[in-house]
C-alpha cells in the first residue's frame, strides 16, 4: 500500500477507480484552517489521458509492481509506435492513443523504459527531458530582454513550446517530457 503523502513523480499505483495511473506532478497543499490535501496530476497508463485530482494525505492506494526494460524508439506509422527491446532485439508496437502526448516528444533511436505488468508490455516511461532542435521561430528583438518575455518555437518533432527571446532557429533546447516546457538552451 502507498499513502498519498508518499507520492513522487513517476510513482505508479491503482487509483480509486481501479485504473493504473502514474504521478506526473504532485503538491502537498494546506491552507491556514483547512484540511491538508495532496494535489496530483496523473497519467492513465492504459489510455494516456491526463487528469488532475486531489486526495487526503491519509488516503491509501495499491501500488503496482512494474518491471522496467530498456527499449529504443524506432518509428511510428499512422496508428502505432514501434520499440525495440535492447537485449532481445524484439520489436513491439504500442497504439499512439495509448502513449498520449508522449508521441510528440519521441525521436528516432531514443532510449526509453518499457513498462511490463505481469510480463506484458503495456506502456513506456520517457526520460525526464529530451534535446530537440528549433526548426522555426521569429527572431528576438534586441532590447526586449529586460523581462521574462518568451516567444513560440516549433521543434524538430513538430511541437511548439515557449522559449526565451535569445533562442534562435537551429539552436538545440532541452524540453521537460512531463510538462512539455522549455528548460534550457543546449550548447555542444
Amino acid at each position: 500500500m502507498i499513502i498519498a503523502t508518499q507520492f513522487k513523480e513517476g510513482t505508479i499505483f491503482i487509483n480509486e477507480n481501479g485504473q493504473i495511473v502514474q504521478v506526473i506532478e504532485y503538491q502537498h497543499h494546506r491552507k491556514s484552517q483547512a484540511r491538508a490535501v495532496v494535489r496530483v496530476k496523473l497519467r492513465n497508463m492504459e489510455t494516456g489521458s491526463v487528469i488532475e485530482t486531489s486526495y487526503r494525505p491519509e488516503d491509501k492506494f495499491k501500488d503496482v509492481m512494474v518491471e522496467k526494460r530498456p527499449k529504443m524508439y524506432m518509428y511510428s506509422d499512422a496508428k502505432m509506435a514501434y520499440f525495440m527491446d535492447n537485449t532481445s532485439y524484439e520489436q513491439v508496437g504500442v497504439p499512439l492513443e495509448k502513449l498520449g502526448d508522449m508521441t510528440r516528444l519521441l525521436v528516432e533511436n531514443m532510449n526509453v523504459e518499457g513498462l511490463y505488468l505481469n510480463e506484458k508490455f503495456f506502456n513506456i516511461l520517457m526520460p525526464p527531458n529530451v534535446v530537440l532542435e528549433v526548426v522555426e521561430t521569429v527572431p528576438g528583438i534586441r532590447g526586449d530582454s529586460a523581462s521574462n518575455v518568451t516567444k513560440t518555437a516549433k521543434l524538430s518533432t513538430g511541437i511548439e513550446v515557449r522559449v526565451p527571446l535569445f533562442v534562435n532557429q537551429g539552436d538545440k533546447v532541452r524540453v521537460d517530457t512531463r510538462t512539455v516546457q522549455y528548460i534550457e538552451r543546449v550548447t555542444e
